[in-house]
């Protein structure tokens, strides 16, 4: 069992360690960067079952470390949750075929409602329709999945959730977030506790 479990961890990493590095990482960063911390808009997450998960968690980790997200369930949004986007958003939607019919729906729906929004994906197979769809593309790298059945998103959701954290940490190195940043948005429990320490010794309080 012991052998089998550490198959599946070197698996796992090797999948991050081949997540392709290219320009693609600095022009979603740009393109998040200039929506929301210079026109005023926020980030709007999107994915369809586990990928919908991880869009979800992105869009609060983005929320509490200064980069105002929200996500929206791509079926709820046909029946009046589009009404969240607004001009100045930018959309981040996550699929792993790249052809997620109710994400393809999504894109054009907030077009319709906000012809300019920019739009990145993330996603296994860039060369689908989303691909064609998006300004940016961040290519998980598609390694093979860990279920032995080769359909359970495994080794596809974590190559996606490390490319969720690799935003979320840029983005606060970009705006250049600090301890006392995140106190004011995250009061509660052991972080924010700890937060507001790393504030006052920052200040020197």
């Amino acid at each position: 069992m012991r052998q089998d479990i550490q198959k599946l961890l070197n698996a796992e990493s090797e999948a991050i360690k081949n997540i392709p590095l290219d320009d693609s990482f600095e022009k979603a960063l740009t393109l998040i960067h200039k929506s929301v911390h210079i026109n005023g808009g926020k980030v709007i997450a999107s994915g369809m079952g586990k990928a919908g998960q991880i869009a979800s968690n992105i869009s609060t980790t983005l929320s509490s470390t200064g980069t105002p997200a929200v996500f929206i369930h791509a079926s709820d949004a046909q029946h009046g949750d589009l009404g969240v986007i607004q001009n100045n958003d930018i959309l981040l939607v996550i699929s792993n075929s790249g052809k997620t019919r109710e994400i393809i729906e999504l894109v054009g729906l907030a077009k319709n409602l906000v012809p300019d929004i920019p739009v990145i994906l993330i996603t296994g197979n860039p060369e689908n329709e989303l691909g064609n769809m998006a300004d940016v593309t961040i290519f998980t790298g598609n390694p093979p999945e860990v279920c032995p059945l080769g359909l359970t998103p495994t080794t596809s959701t974590t190559a996606m959730t490390v490319i969720g954290d690799i935003i979320v940490v840029m983005m606060m190195k970009k705006i250049n977030f600090k301890a006392e940043d995140y106190a004011r948005r995250h009061h509660g429990g052991y972080l924010g506790h700890k937060s507001r320490i790393a504030a006052d010794r920052d200040s020197g309080r």
